[in-house]
C-alpha cells in the first residue's frame, strides 16, 4: 500500500474534534450522554483526553475503536486554516458540520488506496485513480461547498468500484465463495469456519465465535466486529480490514494480521 499518513489520525494536530461534534449515549460503548456539539466532559483545554489512557476502564471503549482516518487534523489545520473552535461560535458550528462529511472523504480515501494496490483489471485502476483523484480534491474544498456535498451519493460511486476490485481479487478463490453480506451474524458460532474469499460487506459479527477461522482474502469492508473473537483466526490479506475493527474485536498472540495493522494492546 502506497504511503497515505495523511489517513491516521493525528490527535496533536487536530482541536478535538470527534470529542466534541459528534454525539453519542450512555452504554456499553459510553458511560454517559453527550449531545453534538457539545465538549466531552474527559475533554481538557488542550484539546487532549483527560482520560486517554484509562478510556476502557473509565466506561469509554467506544471512544478507543473510533477512527477518523485523520479528518480531524484535515479540518483543523486545512479547512480551517488552524483556527480553534474555541474562538468563536460561527466557526465552531461550522467546523462541527465539516467533520463528519471530511471523515467519510478520508474513510474512502483510505478503501480507495488499498484497493489501488490490489491486482486489478487495468480499466478498473484506472476508474480507482480517478476516483481518488476526485475525492482527494473533494477534501480540499471550503466549509461551504463541504457541508453542501452529497457525500452518499460520492460514496455510492465509489462503493461500486471498490465492489468490484474485491470480487476482482477474490474471484481467484476455487469453490463456492460465501456471499454473506450485510448478513446478521450477531453471536454466530464460526469457530474455525472456512471464509476464504467470503463477501462479508458490512455483515453484523458482533460477538461471534471466529476463533480459528479462516478469513483470508475475506472482504470486510464495514464488518461490525464487536467483541467478535478472532483468537487464532487468520486474517492474512483481509480486504479493507481497518484498525477500529481489530480494536473492536478479541484476539490472542496467535491472531495472524495483515502486516499494514498492528495487534491492539487489549489483547
Amino acid at each position: 500500500m502506497t504511503d497515505r499518513s495523511n489517513l491516521l489520525a493525528d490527535c496533536g494536530s487536530c482541536f478535538g474534534l470527534c470529542c466534541v461534534a459528534l454525539p453519542f449515549a450512555a452504554s456499553t460503548d459510553f458511560a454517559v450522554d453527550k449531545k453534538a456539539g457539545q465538549p466531552c466532559v474527559n475533554l481538557r483545554s488542550d484539546s487532549r483526553c483527560g482520560i486517554h489512557t484509562r478510556l476502557r476502564e473509565k466506561g469509554f471503549q467506544g471512544c478507543t475503536v473510533y477512527d477518523c482516518f485523520g479528518a480531524g487534523q484535515q479540518v483543523s489545520q486545512v479547512t480551517f486554516g488552524g483556527r480553534d473552535w474555541r474562538e468563536d461560535p460561527a466557526t465552531a458550528r461550522r467546523m462541527f458540520a465539516v467533520f463528519p462529511v471530511m471523515r467519510q472523504l478520508h474513510e474512502l480515501l483510505r478503501y480507495l488506496t488499498e484497493a489501488l494496490a490490489m491486482e486489478t483489471p487495468r480499466g478498473l485502476h484506472e476508474e480507482l485513480r480517478s476516483a481518488l483523484d476526485a475525492t482527494e480534491r473533494l477534501t480540499a474544498s471550503d466549509p461551504e461547498t463541504l457541508v453542501e456535498l452529497d457525500v452518499a451519493g460520492h460514496r455510492a460511486g465509489v462503493n461500486e468500484l471498490l465492489l468490484r476490485a474485491s470480487e476482482a481479487v477474490r474471484a481467484g478463490f476455487r469453490g463456492k465463495r460465501k456471499e454473506r453480506r450485510g448478513a446478521d451474524l450477531m453471536g454466530a458460532r464460526l469457530k474455525g469456519a472456512d471464509l476464504r474469499g467470503a463477501n462479508l460487506r458490512g455483515a453484523l459479527l458482533v460477538a461471534a465465535d471466529l476463533r480459528g477461522a479462516d478469513l483470508r482474502t475475506a472482504d470486510l469492508i464495514g464488518a461490525d466486529f464487536r467483541d467478535a473473537d478472532l483468537r487464532g483466526a487468520d486474517l492474512t490479506g483481509a480486504l479493507f480490514l481497518t484498525q477500529s475493527q481489530l480494536d473492536a474485536a478479541r484476539g490472542d498472540a496467535a491472531t495472524v494480521l495483515p502486516a499494514s495493522l498492528t495487534r491492539p494492546s487489549h489483547w
